[in-house]
């Protein structure tokens, strides 16, 4: 297992390896098919900024020199390090190499710029360093980064010395939870719902030849209503000498063409007859061209892509208000996804990773996913637009108890949404996750609404809504639940079901997995996952909720909620049934044996003092009992129908009923208990479960209990449940599923 003490002297004593051909990743617990793939020479080659891209580029990633630092520590200039790390991997994970905890590091490394690039600018580009970067060449210090999640660059043109070897030093410091700075779910000790953190570099890093005068930076904001994209090319020392050309392009034909000058808004107006709009089931993309010329022609160049998206509010035809896709009423239909792996923890191993990972949730019939207190590399988003997936943005979480670090989560923010803000995918930014540092909820929010008018705003996902932002968004576990939309608020289900099963031989440890609640098999888990999804399109149709978000995608070292193994493996449900379930192709429940949520006086024979033994069997003499109609409870109980109020400790149920002639193989049991329940079918134990639940919950009977029913002839259900605190309630009936092809809008 991963060592996650801080002390610096663990870093000291790092082997330090030959080179390229002694590389060799960590003993991790566990590894994806993808680490194979994975070595010094093809360490995430791939252009890693695909909306504004350049032909001459120089990947950085590989193997750069490491050690452990100190505070305030000289940098170690012109001198090898001790260690060896592979870059972009943090150093906490398999792939790079050292899987070892460090808060205080150093890098080092040495290029040389190809001799093409004399006379330009050359710019060194990180994708993200967590959570402090300060950078050196050559000995001169350029400056100092402090941001987990976002990519900064610095001119190194003035640094580099003629021809030769140029070397590069970062010096990184990351305190992870002991800090009050944005790091999501990182924490030094992993445990439950937190999980091992991300150290130092963690993607690309590259270096880029450009002019003196050049583009710096697209923005993109497509206008559905006016059908067009506007456009702001930001070209810093760019005068009114020079002029900026935008042309765009469906494959290989021209769709629109405009110009302008650096910093003003162009407008690209599309031809309706030509006008393509993005969604999950039709993700269209249009090739853009940007070009900055000067008085003496072509200055810079870069390539790019943008798609034709709205999302906002609406009202459907009821009058309700719902989240719109191109103004249209789409569910929204997504996992919580935390973005970890295994091997390299917030690092891909491969960009083909990345791609596996949004692909499946697709084949999983998901439309949306949210993307849970952690930032992607910009190649994630490109798959997202390329391939149909809606984005919910989480922010991630810090603590921001101090001036200080709310200034900096703020600062986090903006890069955030400015620096993803060109991605169709993404249509909701999540300001804060339920109470995690919640702070200035309205203001903050606002300022979102305001530096982002594109897209909607989400004031906090689960528990700690503050009346503001564009949704309301409730938890809850095993759920669903959904809070009621109100007239300027589309109401969402932020986080529910954490199912969770361990698969053997795909574990992080044999030892404390844990999910929300257990699945004893791959079967069960995919019928509690229809039963889930029934109740979300049961929620969608009756109380207007307009998205929900399953937890999760994968497992996440011991927690195991996920639909998949952490390691990518096995996907532990039926893909088909997931699929349909997801679409809202759902068998319905036709009531075969009523319960009170749909009869209100079906009549059972009950005893609040310990009955007999056998008190289940069918022949068990219940006359002393009393009569009275079900449900069975205190009123204040979530989800309760009572027809009786029962407010002891304990309560013991009997009741006859007659099935019609038929199968009974398809029944399943409906049933509400708050808490511990057994239920008997003809004396045969149907069901037993612990706990209590807030809602009627279809549950699978036992085969044995199945077996023990007689279709056309009277049958005994009898039902023992125990109350130790909060409500209480308990009732029971027979449902049997009916198949439909009956979709709601997806």
């Amino acid at each position: 297992m991963l060592k996650t003490t801080a002390c610096v002297a663990m870093l000291a004593a790092m082997a330090t390896t030959a080179g390229a051909e002694t590389w060799k990743p960590g003993a991790g617990p566990l590894m994806t098919r993808w680490a194979k793939d994975v070595s010094p020479e093809n360490a995430h080659p791939e252009y890693p900024r695909p909306q504004m891209v350049r032909q001459a580029w120089l990947n950085l990633n590989g193997l750069w020199e490491l050690a452990a630092g100190r505070p305030d520590q000289e940098p170690p200039l012109g001198v090898k390090l001790p260690g060896e790390i592979l870059v972009p991997f943090p150093v906490e994970s398999a792939l790079s190499g050292v899987m070892r905890r460090g808060d205080r590091l150093w890098y080092r490394r040495t290029f040389e710029t190809p001799e093409q690039w004399k006379g330009q600018r050359v710019l060194l580009h990180f994708g993200a360093v967590d959570w402090e970067a300060t950078v050196y060449v050559n000995g001169k210090e350029l400056g100092t980064h402090r941001g987990g999640y976002d990519a900064f660059s610095f001119d190194i043109t003035d640094a580099l010395v003629p021809g030769g070897t140029q070397e590069i030093v970062v010096r990184v410091f990351d305190p992870t939870d002991a800090g009050e700075q944005p790091r999501g779910k990182q924490v030094v000790k992993p445990e439950g719902i937190w999980y091992t953190p991300t150290t130092g570099i963690w993607q690309t890093v590259w270096l880029e030849p450009v002019p003196a005068t050049h583009i710096a930076k697209l923005t993109m904001t497509p206008d559905v209503d006016c059908g067009a994209l506007r456009l702001v090319v930001a070209a810093p020392g760019a005068d009114d000498n020079f002029a900026v050309e935008a042309v765009a392009f469906d494959g290989k034909n021209e769709v629109a063409r405009a110009f302008g000058g650096a910093g003003g808004e162009i407008l690209l107006e599309i031809p309706r007859d030509r006008l393509k709009l993005w969604s999950p089931k039709s993700p269209a993309l249009y090739d853009l061209t940007v070009t900055l010329k000067g008085p003496d022609g072509l200055v810079d160049e870069v390539k790019s892509y943008f798609g034709m998206r709205k999302i906002a509010l609406g009202k459907d035809a009821n009058g309700v208000t719902r989240i719109m896709l191109n103004g249209e009423f789409v569910f929204q239909m997504g996992p919580l996804d935390q973005g970890f792996w295994p091997d390299g923890l917030y690092t891909a191993p491969t960009d083909e990773a990345l791609r596996w990972d949004i692909e499946l949730t697709k084949e999983l019939g998901f439309n949306m996913i949210r993307k849970h207190v952690k930032v992607e590399p910009a190649r994630w988003y490109y798959w997202c637009d390329k391939l149909g997936m809606l984005v919910w943005q989480d922010m991630p979480s810090g603590r921001n108890r101090t001036p200080e670090s709310k200034k900096q989560f703020e600062l986090e923010l903006d890069r955030m949404v400015t620096g993803l803000g060109n991605h169709p995918s993404i249509v909701m930014w999540v300001v804060f996750n339920e109470g995690w540092g919640q702070y200035d909820t309205q203001r903050v929010t606002q300022h979102v609404e305001k530096l982002d008018p594109s897209r909607l705003a989400n004031n906090a996902s689960g528990w700690t809504d503050k009346n503001v932002g564009a949704v309301i968004d409730m938890h809850n576990y095993p759920g669903p639940g959904s809070p009621k939309p109100e007239a300027n608020r589309a109401a969402v289900l932020g986080e529910f079901g954490g199912l969770g099963l361990a698969v053997k031989g795909h574990l992080w440890t044999d030892k404390g997995n844990w999910g929300y609640r257990q699945i004893p098999d791959s079967k069960e888990l995919t019928d509690r996952y229809v039963r889930l999804l029934r109740g979300v399109w049961d929620l969608a149709k009756s109380q207007g909720l307009s998205a929900a978000v399953y937890t999760q995608t994968t497992d996440v070292e011991i927690e195991i909620n996920g639909l998949v193994t952490y390691d990518r493996e096995v996907v532990k449900v039926d893909v088909p049934r997931v699929a349909a379930a997801n679409q809202g192709r759902i068998p319905s429940l036709e009531p075969v044996v009523p319960s009170a949520k749909e009869q209100a006086d079906v009549s059972w024979r009950y005893t609040f003092a310990k009955p007999a033994d056998g008190w289940f069997q069918p022949g068990f003499d219940d006359a002393a009992w009393k009569a009275g109609p079900g449900g069975f409870g205190t009123k204040a109980t979530p989800g309760a129908v009572v027809g009786t109020v029962w407010d002891g400790p304990e309560i013991w149920l009997r009741r006859i009923f007659r099935l019609p002639p038929g199968r009974t193989d398809d029944l399943s049991l409906m049933l509400h208990h708050d808490e511990d329940v057994e239920v008997y079918l003809n004396g045969v134990l149907a069901y037993k479960q612990d706990g209590f639940t807030t809602a009627y919950e279809e549950v699978t009977l036992a085969p044995a209990a199945l077996a023990a029913l007689s279709p056309g002839e009277d049958n005994v259900m009898a039902i023992h449940c125990r109350q130790t605190g909060g409500g209480q309630y308990v009732d029971a009936g027979l449902v049997r599923l009916v198949l439909t092809e009956a979709s709601p809008s997806s």
